[in-house]
Formats: C-alpha cells, structure tokens, sequence
C-alpha cells in the first residue's frame, strides 16, 4: 500500500511528463480502482498493453525522482515544518511547498 501512495505522489508531481494514454491508464487503475481487463475494455486494446503502458509510466515517474528528487525534498521541508517551533520558519517553508 506504501508503494501506491509514493506512486500517487510521484503522479502528482511528474504525472504531465507522462504521455496521455500513460496518465489516462495511470488514472484509471491508480484512482478508479479498475483492473487491466477494465481498462482494457474501456481503450479496446489488450490487457498486456495496459500493463507495458502502466510499467513504463511507473517507471518513468521512479526515474523521474530520482533524478529530480522533487518528492524526497518536499518530504524533508514537511519533516522541518513539523520539527520546528518558529513561525516565520515556518511560514517560509511552506512557501517551498
């Protein structure tokens, strides 16, 4: 379950580096809940295909960060703010978000 909820937040922040059909099928059985046969029959394509365009789309958003490391920097700004006492820290860092 950990690894759906780091792949919802990897979506939400890379998830426009996607190609369409990659983020449409992301949706579709991240969010929806739908099985590869659902979204099969929704797209009319093969089962396989779904699961190659979810493989490649999962991979590409891992990719992403760890180039990026957008996820694990916000991660660490959240830490602080929750760390801190100060205010106007506070307030600063939550401008980074």
């Amino acid at each position: 379950m950990d690894e759906v909820f780091y792949l919802n937040d990897l979506f939400d922040i890379y998830g426009e580096l996607l190609t369409e059909k990659q983020r449409d099928y992301f949706r579709d059985y991240y969010f929806d809940n739908l099985s590869y046969g659902e979204i099969a029959l929704k797209y009319d394509v093969s089962r396989n295909a779904i699961f190659k365009q979810l493989k490649f789309g999962t991979d590409k958003l891992k990719e992403l960060e760890g180039i990026l490391h957008i996820y694990e920097k916000n991660s660490r700004i959240k830490d602080l703010i929750n760390n801190t006492n100060d205010e106007n820290i506070v307030k600063e860092l939550e401008k980074l978000l």
